[in-house]
């Protein structure tokens, strides 16, 4: 296979761009010759290396890895750095190779890493256990590129034997770890990043990221469907070109639909970031950092590159894998792959709107005060009524019932509630609920919670979102995270579901599903729900009552 490109060439190892003429020959870049033309302004287009996504979990994007790929490419996405922790949480090592091998099928980068905290704290019930000799053998794969995010940053700072073990295995086989200890400044970042942590993608305070950039680690700035730290933080690129990377995180199938890493090249150029200091945090750090098998358009690397309309909009025309087109105008040119058999651990029962009842004491109740665009939640303290009186929900201040319910196990639900939501009726539910993936729910009456909640029971997972009426259900038939259907159709069903919790619901936050997904994220504080209870997150305990 032989082909030449002619384009402006854009040569982020010299940090040049200049008119050229590229020959590919057998996957890979054989020459660049440039051409006589002096001036950029020759109405060719931009040719660059690819993007990379440096941290993603390709479940948040209910897409298995080959449907991701599909999408991804369309916005000269090539490889990803993937963790595959949420479907581990759920099926374990089964769940991890399947990742693996779903994504092998199709011509797009996948660079897994070994998930590092499954399940994420003990404080809450997992589908499964992956321990140090799980994740040793993990990471002697050579499919295998790094030991995936230390969520456990306590574990790390006081020594648990089992935290340390896992990073000492990754050592041995010289792969990286990544970090994830979201607030973690002074001293505490020093001594977490003298561990051995290299990267963190949870800053999300300018004064936090660059704590982690004087203590040696590279901080990935995030931008994903609900956590956004992009305004945040992209001002140190200006001085830290060589230590920061983009990544999305969590990506809904709507967002993906839209834009990738491309959209983060766009926003920073128009910040007046310099151009290749850019081009290094989307195209390069990543590559280097990951020893990942990916090229960077120079003379005999494997042919992975993006054709632009100009380095301002970063508009993909035409995306190449190893030498191979797998997008071109918008449409992407990777068939979906046969249908496998799903794995999946589900194994509960429906409940009563009865189970979910609440009453109150005679002490406040704390309510989670979710943030739209974050991760971290706040806390206040709400005077219900009377001890031993029904606690409902309050739509005026609205303070809406959350549940989450063991999908694992038949068991109690456990409640609390929540503010911000803007539900003015109805009742959201998801089996996508960060790490152990529990079923969780939003509504503003049992009936309606009940209602989602049992739809999901029925599909074996999904989202789902009722008015008391009417019921619409998206099945996550994988692990109850992802569908192998077309990714296309499921971002446009998507996009409805999403609609209908907020035109018909009323749901005020950009993304309803991905903010309630991550109310039951124990690592991230202040104040949590898990099927084991209320959770504080500063103080790492179960809130007692």
């Amino acid at each position: 296979m032989q082909f030449t490109i002619t384009a402006n060439y854009v040569d982020v190892v010299k940090e040049a761009v200049y008119p050229a003429s590229i020959t590919i020959l057998n996957r890979r870049i054989h020459t660049v010759e440039r051409l006589d033309e002096t001036s950029l302004d020759n109405g060719l287009p931009f040719i660059l290396p690819g993007f990379v996504d440096a941290h993603v979990h390709i479940e948040s994007s209910m897409l298995v890895p080959s449907e991701f790929a599909r999408l991804a490419v369309v916005h000269g996405t090539v490889a990803t750095i993937s963790d595959p922790h949420e479907i581990a949480n759920v099926c374990g090592l089964e769940g991890v190779l399947f990742m693996i091998e779903n994504g092998k099928q199709v011509p797009f980068k996948f660079h897994f890493g070994a998930p590092s905290c499954v399940p994420a704290t003990v404080f809450e019930t997992a589908g499964a256990t992956l321990d140090i000799d799980a994740v040793d053998l993990l990471l002697q794969r050579d499919d295998i590129y790094y030991l995936s995010e230390v969520m456990n940053y306590p574990g790390v700072l006081h020594g648990d034997p089992g935290m340390l073990g896992k990073i000492a295995a990754a050592k041995k086989c010289g792969k990286p770890v990544d970090g994830h200890a979201p607030g973690l400044r002074g001293a505490d970042a020093i001594a977490y990043a003298a561990a051995g942590i290299s990267t963190d993608h949870e800053c999300f305070t300018h004064a936090e990221a660059l704590d982690k950039l004087h203590a040696g680690m590279k901080v990935i700035v995030r931008e994903g469907s609900a956590a956004r730290n992009f305004d945040a933080l992209i001002g140190l690129l200006q001085d830290w070109p060589d230590h920061m990377m983009f990544c999305s995180d969590d990506k809904h199938p709507d967002s993906l639909l839209v834009g990738h890493i491309n959209q983060l090249c766009a926003r920073a150029v128009a910040k007046g970031i310099p151009l290749f200091h850019v081009l290094k945090a989307a195209c390069v750090n990543p590559v280097k950092h990951y020893g990942m098998q990916v090229g960077l358009l120079q003379p005999g690397d494997a042919a992975d590159f993006v054709v632009v309309n100009n380095l301002q909009e970063f508009l993909a025309m035409a995306t190449y894998i190893d030498g191979e087109l797998v997008a071109e105008g918008g449409h992407t040119k990777i068939d979906s792959v046969p249908d496998a058999p799903p794995i999946n651990a589900f194994n509960t029962k429906p409940l009563l709107a009865a189970d979910l009842r609440c009453v109150g004491g005679k002490d406040p109740i704390p309510v989670i005060i979710a943030e739209d665009g974050q991760l971290v939640t706040g806390r206040m303290d709400w005077q219900a009524g009377e001890q031993g009186e029904e606690v409902l929900p309050d739509l005026q201040q609205d303070i809406l019932k959350l549940v989450v319910y063991n999908r694992y196990n038949t068991a109690k639900p456990a409640l609390a509630f929540i503010k911000n939501f803007g539900l003015k009726q109805g009742a959201l539910a998801s089996t996508v609920a960060h790490d152990s993936h529990n079923i969780i729910a939003v509504g503003t009456n049992d009936d309606a919670l009940a209602s989602a909640i049992n739809a999901l029971v029925a599909n074996k997972g999904g989202l789902s979102a009722t008015d008391g009426m009417d019921i619409k259900v998206l099945p996550l038939p994988v692990a109850g995270l992802m569908t192998q259907a077309d990714g296309f159709e499921t971002a446009d069903a998507y996009i409805s579901l999403d609609r209908f919790t907020k035109e018909v619901l009323g749901s005020t936050l950009r993304s309803p599903f991905m903010t309630l997904s991550f109310m039951a994220l124990l690592v991230i504080p202040s104040l949590k729900l898990s099927d084991l209870g209320l959770f504080d997150g500063d103080n790492f305990q179960l809130i007692e009552g």
